[in-house]
């Protein structure tokens, strides 16, 4: 087993960092014809550094959705952090609450994917260079694409919003192959938050709000109840 190096973080980052940087790319593109400006742009990846939220944040900030509705949206969907930090926090070797929060604000489901599959205690080395590996993928390429969206045409800068869409299928598609629960989760969610956007009923931005709470509460539900019909079947 290799040890836990500052060296051998930096390898297994490596990954993480190719294929942070392309998506990163592509929100800087799209924050250039949001309108936002090179520092906001920075601000918001190096400060946020939250992958699909940003680009969520992003379009809702372009809707004309209200700071508290953004911030409420990207909180709702990145709760599932809070359980992944917590995790992680009983697998550290030195435990130094000091150096709890930077190294909670790197966890990313890639490098959580990462750690939880390292074997034995994690080094605070370890976890802190494969996230500085993430993060400098992620910051580099959204001043990357903030400058190259400079150079492009607004036809193809504005398209850039499928980068979104794209990322959020990437995550969800190999859930939605193993789990039926998950395909039908996923097929109501659409569907809800359509409905909800057709009766226009909420303030502009808030369905997905209303339809994170709504479609999440029936997942839990689904999640308890499930196993036990099969423990009863069993």
């Amino acid at each position: 087993m290799e040890k836990q190096t500052a060296g051998a973080a930096v390898r297994a980052g490596i990954p993480i960092f190719i294929g942070y940087f392309p998506a990163a790319v592509a929100f800087g593109i799209l924050g250039k014809a949001t309108g936002i400006s090179l520092l906001e742009a920075f601000l918001f990846s190096s400060v946020v550094f939250a992958g699909a939220s940003q680009f969520i944040a992003l379009n809702l900030l372009a809707t004309g959705m209200s700071p508290t509705g953004i911030i409420l949206t990207t909180l709702l969907v990145n709760f599932r952090h809070f359980l992944m930090s917590t995790y992680l926090s009983t697998r550290i070797r030195e435990k130094v609450k000091a150096w709890y929060i930077p190294m909670a604000f790197g966890v990313t489901d890639e490098v959580f994917s990462v750690l939880s599959f390292t074997r034995g205690e994690l080094t605070r080395t370890f976890v802190l260079m494969l996230e500085f590996s993430a993060y400098s993928g992620w910051v580099s390429g959204t001043l990357a694409g903030f400058l190259l969206g400079g150079f492009l045409p607004p036809v193809l800068t504005q398209s850039m919003g499928v980068a979104l869409y794209a990322l959020l299928l990437a995550i969800l598609m190999p859930e939605i192959k193993s789990s039926f629960r998950s395909t039908f989760l996923a097929l109501a969610s659409g569907l809800f938050n359509w409905l909800l956007v057709y009766m226009d009923v909420l303030p502009k931005g808030w369905s997905i709000i209303v339809c994170i709470l709504v479609i999440a509460s029936v997942g839990a539900v689904l999640s308890v109840s499930v196993p036990q019909k099969e423990e009863a079947h069993g």
